[in-house]
């Protein structure tokens, strides 16, 4: 049970590979990108860590304007293997934050935001994948990701049950500022 409960103080958030030649192929962009800016204003409001992901920019581009800017740092792990937990510096950074759950989202859901689950949860991580923060070039690619996150473990949840989640409450300026964003 206790791998199903967010607490600020113990979730970072992890943003894969949302990248400027990769995005036009993906399907649901859209609503991914504004879902991860909503994960990444309650991040900034409640400090949790946020590590975000490149991979191979010299072919795939820099992360996109929309979330490059929303970031409080832009400071991207690079990285060549398609699992974030390949790359000694994300290993790292994860390991600096201090934090036992990880909530996933980026690109592509069957292949980097897989391995990247995979990897995590074997290495007794918490693994949060927001399932309408991810996606693929197909819906069934999607999908297949998903469902394997699942039967391996993760905690399939949305952008607005993370939102709540960590919320806890409402009333507090941190609530008011998100509710604003969703509405």
């Amino acid at each position: 049970m206790e791998k199903l409960i967010l607490d600020r103080t113990n979730v970072a958030l992890v943003i894969i590979d949302i990248q400027e030649r990769l995005v036009p192929a993906m399907g649901q962009k859209d609503t991914v990108i504004a879902n991860c800016q909503h994960l990444i204003e309650i991040a900034k409001l409640m400090q949790i860590p946020t590590l975000l992901t490149e991979q191979y920019p010299k072919g795939l581009g820099p992360t996109i304007p929309e979330i490059r800017d929303a970031l409080a740092v832009y400071a991207p792990v690079v990285k060549t293997s398609f699992s974030c937990c390949g790359e000694p510096a994300f290993a790292d950074a994860l390991k600096t934050t201090e934090r036992k759950t990880v909530l996933l989202t980026g690109m592509e859901t069957h292949v980097c935001v897989l391995q990247t689950a995979l990897d995590l949860m074997n290495q007794g991580f918490a693994v949060h994948l927001v399932r309408d923060a991810v996606c693929s070039r197909t819906q069934d690619n999607w999908q297949t990701g998903v469902e394997f996150m699942r039967d391996a473990g993760a905690v399939i949840t949305c952008t607005e049950t993370v939102l709540f989640q960590l919320l806890k409450a409402a009333g507090t300026d941190e609530f008011r500022a998100i509710s604003k964003r969703i509405r």
